[in-house]
């Protein structure tokens, strides 16, 4: 029986450590799974784990330098980076410096959570020189590569797959159950206060107007916990000032957004990722226009949809259906007429190059477009932020040595590396040996 892939996942957010796991099966189906949290403001609770519903054989807390000791010390197949783009590159720069010569190391894979409709193009260079940039849909492939190319950087990483928690059982309609609308909310989309009240009192005023109807306000987390987003006016908050206070039939409600598309017949949101995930098991689905279509809502991106709507339309009974060749370009459906295959494995062909990648003998160091030559007044900074040095190894006093580590072996790795590093700067040949001796350790 062939012996089980090692993946580690690195997230940085409850979201992203969906993403991030799910991605990691979609690409390895026989894995062990080793999950890391990268520790900052966004490190998920218990409770949002618990949510989400993506289990690991082991799952711990971990800065960037201590995830780079992890990485080397232990041999990893495949190591998925669900972060955000400057904690992408910053992992990046770490692995280039363990690695600065062709050598035997895990393939990096990284991409998107969901909707990419800001800083396409910082986002998708902080994420250069991972051996796999996934794209959720064949638009985002295309515009992808058009950012590399127009840089002059190499493409070749960028991946069409789709969202990986894209799945649950088709759409059928409420019948003897009360018809159930869902308001899924953003932690900061749209970010005033009074713009959320009008949301949440929008929502309300449906239900009022609807008595028969079941109204949820889908929330992302309780308050003092944190998401991808910072979340400054909170849900639960604003809905505690509401005069009255809700309709009897609005509800608050939290949990796996799978299990609650279940049993939703309108989902409602101003831009959520959720109405991917609706669109793709046919939800009728409404993208609200109240606040106007903007790219700072992120609502721009559903452009051509079929599904943007007010509240008034909603109020009036409009049902939303998405555009098929929309869906199609977006990978949330296959093309109308493709056949019963299309769109049956959106990961084969990413699936096949990290196979290819993982039984490789070698692989080159990294190599992210933003170095000390592309971006000297941007780099360095990003890098300090994940306590790294302008070289990308770790400051000092940021990692703890391995326990049973000796003092002699320690000394002898960093000799090591310093060696590679020369030699790799130089182009010495000579002790090419020593190099690979490295990428063996």
């Amino acid at each position: 029986m062939p012996e089980r892939k090692r993946v580690a996942v690195l997230a940085d957010s409850d979201t992203r450590w969906k993403w991030g796991a799910l991605t990691a099966r979609r690409l390895v189906p026989d894995h062990q799974l080793t999950g890391f949290l990268l520790r900052g403001r966004a490190t998920p609770t218990a409770r949002q784990l618990g949510e989400v519903g993506v289990r690991a054989d082991r799952l711990s807390e971990v800065t960037c330098a201590e995830f780079l000791a992890e990485i080397e010390r232990e041999r990893y197949d495949v190591v998925v980076l669900a972060l955000v783009g400057g904690a992408v590159q910053a992992v990046l720069h770490g692995a280039r410096a363990l690695w600065p010569a062709p050598a035997r190391r895990p393939v990096l894979v990284t991409g998107y959570v969901g909707v990419v409709y800001e800083k396409l193009a910082d986002g998708l260079l902080l994420r250069h020189g991972a051996d796999l940039v996934l794209a959720n849909s064949r638009h985002d492939a295309e515009r992808f590569r058009a950012v590399y190319e127009g840089v002059g950087a190499d493409a070749t990483a960028v991946t069409e797959t789709a969202l990986p928690f894209l799945g649950g059982a088709p759409y059928e309609p409420a019948g003897s159950r009360a018809h159930t609308v869902v308001f899924a909310v953003q932690p900061s989309v749209p970010d005033s206060r009074a713009d959320r009240a009008y949301l949440l009192e929008r929502a309300a005023g449906h239900a009022r107007l609807h008595p028969d109807r079941e109204v949820l306000i889908k929330l992302r987390s309780k308050p003092g916990e944190h998401t991808t987003h910072l979340e400054e006016q909170p849900y639960q908050r604003l809905a505690e000032k509401i005069p009255g206070g809700l309709p009897a039939n609005c509800r608050l409600v939290y949990g796996n957004m799978g299990e609650v598309l279940d049993g939703t017949d309108l989902l409602v949101t101003v831009s959520s990722t959720a109405a991917l995930e609706s669109l793709h098991r046919s939800v009728p689905t409404a993208i609200l226009t109240d606040l106007g279509i903007r790219e700072a809502l992120g609502n721009h991106h559903f452009l051509g949809s079929g599904c943007l709507a007010s509240w008034d339309q909603i109020d009036s009974g409009l049902l939303p259906e998405g555009d098929p060749v929309w869906l199609a370009a977006q990978g949330v459906r296959p093309a109308q007429g493709a056949g019963p295959e299309a769109g049956a494995d959106a990961y084969a062909v990413a699936r096949a190059k990290v196979a290819a990648l993982v039984s490789a003998t070698r692989l080159p160091s990294p190599a992210p477009y933003y170095t000390r030559t592309t971006a000297p007044g941007y780099l360095p900074g990003i890098l300090a932020r994940h306590h790294l040095a302008p070289d990308g190894t770790p400051l000092p006093g940021t990692v703890r040595p391995a326990a049973g580590e000796s003092r002699l072996r320690r000394r002898l790795r960093a000799h090591l590396r310093e060696a590679a590093r020369g030699a790799y700067r130089h182009g010495v040949q000579r002790v090419a040996p020593v190099i690979r001796r490295l990428g063996e350790l």
